[in-house]
């Protein structure tokens, strides 16, 4: 299989970094094109779709049963948010179900659907999108990814031999899957796969505190950019790790922002970033409202905003810059470090 050429990265730290935008990138954020009852729409990079700024995050599902979990996912749709993800790592499935379930008799048209798969090979990937599909209840997805890229190796299978992005390209032929996609946690699985294809959507962490604490985020921002490809930032509402002298208010890997004004902040940061179209919340419902709520009144990170976010990073502690010093670590719950019997975006 043939893999694209290598777009060397360019651009120093210096300039970028002051204004919140990531070096030797696009120089503003990615333009509102639509509202939708108050929900700003942007432009999914080259794949041409109009989405709303914030997605609906499937894992938040998976703490409700499905009566809450459908009227939460109408209430969503209805307000104007038309991007859903999902994954059948969430809740070991559940998640899928209940979103399928919640998904019957709204038209297809009003949504787009995003999956994914940590199935490195063709046939462990083929048989988990089929489920996949079972379980949402469709017959394609708008957007399939790999999930939760983590090393270079990890890459490397996927598109060697007999690899999962075999069965990438065969459904898309199908019409089981309209655009390509991954998410990651390392800056360097996510540039060894825009390296060996020049994928529709990037999913990547895009946060104020890891930004401001050793600027992860932007090189993939940079090399998303040139090849085009529309960033979807993850943990945008990450607060950092949990300290050790402040009681955790939720079960949950990482502590999420809950103040609507630091919330409002930091998804403002995020989603200013050039070429982040869309963030995801927390897989809270709650915190889905919050964002939400948010988004309505959304315009570019202010100067003020900025210095404010910089001196809160200041005093949080980094969720992804051990990982990325020590290069293929797993996510801390997976290591049992930190309680969460969920899973990562």
């Amino acid at each position: 299989m043939k893999r694209r050429p290598f777009l060397k990265l360019s651009g120093g730290v210096a300039g970028g970094l002051t204004l919140g935008l990531a070096p030797g990138a696009l120089s503003a954020p990615v333009e509102i094109v639509d509202r939708v009852n108050g929900v700003p729409y942007r432009v999914l990079g080259r794949t041409g779709e109009r989405v709303s700024i914030v997605a609906y995050p499937g894992l938040a599902l998976v703490h409700d049963e499905q009566p809450v979990c459908t009227r939460s996912v109408h209430n969503a749709i209805d307000q104007g948010i038309n991007y859903l993800d999902v994954a059948p790592a969430y809740g070991n499935g559940d998640c899928e179900i209940k979103l399928g379930n919640a998904l019957e008799g709204v038209s297809r048209d009003r949504y787009l659907l995003a999956c994914k798969t940590k199935m490195r090979d063709k046939a462990g990937a083929r048989e988990e999108l089929e489920r996949s599909l079972k379980r949402l209840k469709t017959d394609h997805f708008d957007v399939y990814q790999m999930h939760h890229l983590r090393t270079v190796e990890e890459v490397q299978q996927a598109f060697g031999p007999d690899g999962a992005m075999e069965t990438f390209f065969e459904a898309q032929k199908e019409g089981k899957v309209r655009f390509l996609g991954f998410s990651s946690h390392t800056t360097k699985s996510a540039l060894e796969a825009m390296k060996s294809h020049s994928f529709d959507t990037v999913m990547f962490p895009i946060n104020f505190i890891e930004h401001f604490t050793f600027g992860f985020g932007n090189e993939v921002i940079e090399l998303a950019n040139q090849q085009g490809a529309a960033v979807i930032a993850i943990k945008p509402m990450c607060g950092g790790y949990w300290p050790k002298d402040v009681q955790m208010t939720r079960d949950w890997w990482y502590r999420p922002l809950e103040d609507k004004d630091d919330i409002a902040k930091a998804l403002r940061f995020t989603l200013s970033q050039p070429g982040v179209t869309i963030g995801v919340p927390p897989g809270f419902i709650d915190l889905f409202d919050r964002a939400l709520e948010s988004i309505r009144t959304f315009e570019p990170v202010s100067e003020d905003e900025i210095a404010a976010l910089k001196a809160m990073a200041a005093e949080r502690l980094s969720v992804f810059e051990e990982r990325q010093n020590q290069f293929g670590m797993a996510s801390p719950h997976e290591e049992g470090l930190y309680p969460c019997p969920y899973a990562t975006a």
